[in-house]
């Protein structure tokens, strides 16, 4: 009855150490569950990558195991009476900017983006950056996200202080009876959300995968959905962070919902950015498999992506330069 009795919303000082660990996982699988933006976008764009289920639930672990690592580093800290933001919404907006480089980083390596910085004053224009048209099949599949930098985001993002983050710094953590059990709920609370992320990747990345197209092609939609979302979602946080440094009220502003759980209590800033994300990995997705489902039959089995667009759009034209050719070698010569 004692577990029925837990409060999630505002837990209270004085609960024993099992209740405190009880406690930090439930909160870290509601975590998972509900639109947080420091672990859905993130996770949408790595495990839309992977395009099989056994890839997705590992990019989605790599992700979410780092982020154990870092809460249970935040636990410890707080336990210790070393962590201390005066503003939290500065500081949010601070990793907001940092998240937003990261995956602009990833895409940039999914993607094959190169860009040039130059400056031109007429037309204006400020770098540029362009894709190689010379990439191979293998090229192609070799650029999806990696374990690494799953891992990265999910150490960086985790410094994101929302309302999970200082119930576990003020409540949970001092709970613990020694500096050698500080980082329990820290990581309780991250291998909740690492339950759910983990099923989370593996249900994206069998969705990617069951597109019902040749495996080369899929591979194709994974790239481009998770280099889009990271691209695009780099930019969203990155403006987020920089317009929640000009005006940190917009860090904490929103909607409220009359729903008593945290990340569903108020329409925000937050919840903004994680629907943003997700519409664009469901276009680009959606935009890819349409794209190549166009192309010819045999370009589709076999092809090349590259190859096979190119030939689609010159295709029309080969085909008719060979039947007049045709008809030429078959016309009687007039006698």
């Amino acid at each position: 009855m004692r577990v029925i009795a837990l409060d999630l919303w505002s837990p209270h000082h004085g609960l024993s150490i099992g209740m405190v660990v009880l406690t930090a996982f439930l909160l870290g699988v509601v975590h998972g569950v509900t639109p947080d933006e420091h672990t859905w976008p993130i996770t949408f764009s790595y495990a839309i990558g992977s395009f099989s289920a056994r890839k997705g639930m590992r990019s989605a672990l790599t992700f979410s195991l780092s982020f154990t690592l870092q809460r249970a580093l935040l636990s410890e800290l707080a336990y210790l009476g070393l962590l201390h933001v005066a503003d939290n919404a500065t500081w949010n907006s601070v990793i907001y900017l940092v998240v937003g480089a990261v995956m602009a980083l990833a895409a940039f390596y999914v993607l094959r983006l190169r860009c040039a910085l130059h400056l031109h004053l007429w037309p204006p224009s400020v770098g540029g950056c362009h894709r190689p048209s010379h990439a191979d099949t293998a090229e192609w599949a070799g650029r999806t996200p990696t374990p690494a930098m799953a891992a990265v985001h999910g150490f960086v993002a985790g410094w994101g202080l929302g309302a999970f983050a200082l119930i576990m710094a003020t409540v949970l953590a001092p709970a613990m009876p020694s500096a050698a059990l500080g980082w329990v709920p820290g990581a309780a609370f991250g291998l909740g959300t690492t339950a759910v992320l983990a099923g989370a990747g593996a249900v994206i990345g069998a969705l990617i995968r069951h597109q019902r197209l040749p495996e080369r092609l899929a591979q194709r939609v994974a790239q481009e959905g998770a280099g889009w979302t990271l691209l695009v979602g780099g930019l969203l946080f990155t403006a987020a962070g920089a317009a929640g440094l000009a005006v940190p009220s917009i860090m904490t502003a929103g909607i409220s919902t009359g729903i008593h759980v945290h990340n569903l209590d108020q329409i925000g800033v937050g919840t903004l950015l994680v629907v943003l994300v997700v519409v664009v990995a469901v276009v680009t997705i959606w935009r890819t498999v349409h794209q190549l489902r166009r192309l010819p039959v045999d370009a589709r089995a076999g092809a090349p992506p590259d190859e096979a667009e190119s030939g689609a759009r010159s295709g029309d034209g080969a085909r008719s330069g060979d039947g007049g050719r045709a008809r030429a070698r078959g016309k009687p010569r007039g006698r």
